[in-house]
């Protein structure tokens, strides 16, 4: 698989843009096409996973519908209007001695992507990767792998009614923990790995893998509530925020609150998360106000839920909204609610999170949510890509030198 990824990455880095897009084209009309097909494979996963006890949260991210399968195929075409930023000049500049040096923007090469659950990862990990020149090796967990495979299959047979090398998306089937292993280790063939999911997945990964790395994280993100936060704003948000969707990386997992505003806001957001059946566990000021929240521990900070549980906290200052953040963050998405613009300016200077809003729910970090199309993931490292990783981020560079006989005294 790895030879016939390297294969595959060259013959791909010579299709021009039109050829590229009008392939994406036919990979979204064909999952559409297919819809029916990939439903009762992922029907099968979903089953598997409901008599292995599987949390709801997961089985969410695990289950496709056809408006899912339509989202997948609707990030491809918008894949294809996204301007094709290979062989972009990024910077040039002539020495003194008449050498121009220029920088170009070219593909990684090929790309490894491990991932659990969410079998829409392989549509949109092959749109982007496909769009930058890049063949990819997915190694899709086994929960989802009836789902992953149906979907490979419908790509590969769209690749291949266009005359393109299938190899350009290749799928590990084999579940067992061994054989990711062995992908880990081809460094050879692999450029670049990418995990996706569970912190223990990512932990493996970064911890056993011989190939470049980039994380792409838990999501244990905040939501702060400042003393001049607007309340008619800031239930909605973190209603949307905690419930919208539980079982994804976005979702606010804890409240921090300025203390001021606890007595009356609290009891309003407790009608709010109530409603939506949120466990709330919180400090004991929170407890005070809150009858029936459930006393939090330290652990409850810094734990990414997945469900509907939420952990609140009380605070005196930004100050020490921001340590405490800082101190719990996964470092993904971080949100302050506030009408004071130097609080909200002081927040997005040091919280250190990939994203960082004002005012707005943590669940629009998203490649969708931002135009980027599809997302390969959401990166919470500082090299070399940050935050939603679009197109720009599954490429390197390489400095092109022209002269006109020059040699170095």
């Amino acid at each position: 698989m790895g030879k016939k990824a390297v294969e595959a990455k060259y013959s791909l880095q010579k299709l021009s843009e039109s050829e590229k897009n009008k392939a994406l084209l036919t990979v979204a009309d064909t999952l559409v096409k297919d819809s029916e097909k990939i439903l009762a494979a992922n029907a099968i996963d979903i089953k598997n996973g409901e008599e292995k006890g599987m949390h709801s949260g997961m089985i969410d991210r695990l289950r496709l519908t056809e408006e899912r399968i339509k989202a997948m195929a609707d990030g491809l075409r918008i894949i294809t209007e996204l301007p094709d930023c290979l062989n972009e000049t990024i910077e040039s500049f002539t020495r003194p001695n008449g050498m121009k040096i220029s920088k170009v923007r070219v593909p990684l090469g090929v790309i490894g992507i491990i991932y659990e659950s969410r079998p829409n990862v392989t549509a949109d990990a092959f749109g982007l990767c496909f769009k930058t020149g890049n063949a990819v090796i997915l190694k899709g967990g086994s929960d989802a792998i009836h789902s992953n495979t149906a979907i490979t299959d419908s790509i590969r047979s769209a690749l291949a009614a266009e005359g393109i090398n299938e190899d350009g998306i290749q799928l590990i089937t084999d579940t067992n923990r061994e054989t990711t292993t062995k992908f880990m280790k081809m460094k050879e063939y692999v450029d670049v790995l990418i995990p996706r999911g569970s912190a223990g997945l990512i932990r493996a990964v970064v911890e056993n893998s011989t190939i470049p790395v980039i994380e792409t994280g838990t999501g244990n993100c905040h939501i702060y509530v400042d003393e001049t936060a607007d309340f008619e704003k800031a239930v909605p948000i973190i209603v949307n925020a905690k419930t919208q969707r539980i079982g994804v990386c976005n979702a606010c997992e804890s409240l921090v609150i300025h203390e001021s505003v606890k007595d009356e806001f609290l009891p309003i957001l407790a009608k709010a998360l109530k409603e939506k059946n949120v466990e709330m566990r919180g400090d004991e000021a929170v407890c005070g106000v809150i009858s029936d929240c459930i006393p939090a521990t330290e652990e409850d900070y810094g734990t990414e839920y997945l469900d509907y549980i939420i952990s609140m906290k009380t605070v005196k200052n930004i100050d020490e909204a921001i340590a405490h953040i800082n101190k719990y963050s996964t470092k993904h998405s971080e949100a302050i609610i506030t009408e004071n613009k130097e609080n909200a300016e002081k927040f997005k200077r040091e919280v250190d999170a990939s994203c960082v809003y004002v005012n707005v729910s943590t669940r629009f970090t998203d490649g969708f949510e931002f135009g980027f199309g599809a997302e390969i993931g959401i990166s919470t490292q500082k090299l070399h890509a940050r935050g939603p990783m679009g197109l720009k981020e599954l490429t390197t560079y390489k400095y092109t030198i022209d002269g006109d006989g020059q040699i170095r005294p």
